[in-house]
C-alpha cells in the first residue's frame, strides 16, 4: 500500500487544483519562454504558508524539464552559501529560495546586484575574480513581500500570488491525493476535512494523513468518518479545524471585548504569536472582530460556534 504522502505530489501546471490565476499567469510565461527560446522570467511568489508556493516551484521545473535548485532563507547563513547556490545551476535551470524574507539583507543585495550582472564577485586572497553565471530562472517564496529588499521585489518580473482555496477546490485535492495514494475513503470523508482545513492545502492533507493513522491503528483498510472524529478528538480540532489555541483565545473573548496584550496575558503568549499565527484566520472566518482602537470581539458567528462548540463538549487539553 502507498504511504508516502510525497508520492503523489502534481508534476505538470495540469495536475493543480486551485490557484487559477497563478496557473494563468506561468500558463502564459511558459509559452511565451518556449517560443523566444529564453528562460523563463524570474519570479516572486507570495501567500501565506502551505498554499502551494514550493509545490508550483517544483512543478515548474517538470514543465521547464530542468533541474530545480531550492534552499530556505535562514538556511543562507554567508556568502558562500549563496555563491554556492548560484553556481550550482545551469542555463535555463530554477533556482527557488522559499522564506526568502529570511534571507539578511546583505545577501538581498548581493543577490540582486547577481541578477543585474550575470556574475559573482569574490575574493580569492589580496584579488577580487569575476565569475559568470548561467541564464537560470530565480524564484522567491515568501509569506510577506514588504520584508524584501525594493530592489530585489522590483526585479522579479512575475508576481504569483496564492490564495486561499475553497472548500471544493480543498474536496478535489483530498479526493485526488486518497486514490494515488490508493487509500479506500467514504465518499463523505473528503468535504469533511476540507471544512477543517482552513482554506489551506497542507492541513488538508495533514487531516487525511491522520484520518488514514487512525483507520490502520485499528487495523481497518477503509478510511471513514468516524476515523475523521476520532483523529480531530485526538488533535482537539473542532469542526472548523480550530485547535486549542483558537478555542482559547475564542473562550477569553466570551468574557468581553479585550486589547490584545490582554488577551496574551490570560492565555500566556506574546502578542506576536496571537496576532500572527492565532488571529489571522479567526479574523478571516469572521469569528472576531477588531475595533478602531484595537480591541477584540467576538462576532455573533463566533458566539455561535463558540455556543456549539460547548453544546458538542470539545474539550481542551488542560480540561
Amino acid at each position: 500500500m502507498a504511504s508516502d504522502m510525497n508520492d503523489a505530489s502534481p508534476t505538470s501546471l495540469n495536475h493543480i487544483v486551485g490557484q487559477k490565476t497563478v496557473v494563468d499567469q506561468l500558463r502564459v510565461a511558459l509559452d511565451a519562454a518556449f517560443e523566444d527560446h529564453r528562460r523563463l522570467d524570474d519570479a516572486l511568489l507570495v501567500g501565506p504558508p502551505g498554499l502551494g508556493k514550493s509545490q508550483i516551484a517544483s512543478v515548474i521545473g517538470y514543465e521547464l524539464a530542468v533541474k530545480c535548485h531550492e534552499a530556505l532563507g535562514q538556511s543562507i547563513k554567508c556568502a558562500a552559501d549563496l555563491n554556492a547556490l548560484l553556481l550550482g545551476a545551469g542555463e535555463k535551470e530554477v533556482v527557488f529560495i522559499d522564506e526568502v524574507h529570511e534571507l539578511p539583507k546583505v545577501f538581498q543585495t548581493a543577490l540582486y546586484l547577481a541578477l543585474d550582472k550575470r556574475r559573482l564577485v569574490v575574493r580569492g586572497g589580496e584579488s577580487f575574480h569575476t565569475i559568470p553565471l548561467a541564464g537560470f530562472t530565480l524564484l522567491l517564496g515568501t509569506t510577506d513581500e514588504y520584508c524584501l529588499l525594493q530592489p530585489l521585489r522590483d526585479r522579479m518580473r512575475l508576481l504569483l500570488r496564492f490564495e486561499f482555496y475553497t472548500n471544493d477546490e480543498l474536496t478535489k485535492i483530498v479526493t485526488h491525493r486518497a486514490k494515488a495514494l490508493q487509500w479506500a475513503t467514504d465518499e463523505s470523508l473528503p468535504p469533511l476535512i476540507a471544512q477543517r482545513a482552513r482554506g489551506t492545502p497542507r492541513l488538508a492533507l495533514r487531516l487525511l494523513q491522520a484520518c488514514h493513522r487512525v483507520c490502520r491503528a485499528e487495523g481497518e483498510r477503509s478510511v471513514t468518518t468516524d476515523h475523521l472524529r476520532k483523529a480531530c478528538a485526538l488533535e482537539h480540532l473542532d469542526d472548523m479545524g480550530l485547535g486549542p489555541l483558537e478555542q482559547r483565545y475564542l473562550r477569553a473573548l466570551a468574557e468581553g471585548t479585550s486589547r490584545l496584550n490582554v488577551v496574551a496575558s490570560m492565555l500566556g503568549l506574546p502578542t506576536r504569536t496571537l496576532s500572527t499565527v492565532t488571529e489571522p484566520f479567526l479574523l478571516r472566518a469572521g469569528l472576531v472582530v477588531k475595533d478602531d482602537s484595537g480591541r477584540r470581539q467576538l462576532t455573533a458567528a463566533g458566539r455561535d460556534h463558540l455556543a456549539k462548540s460547548c453544546q458538542e463538549g470539545v474539550q481542551l487539553p488542560s480540561e
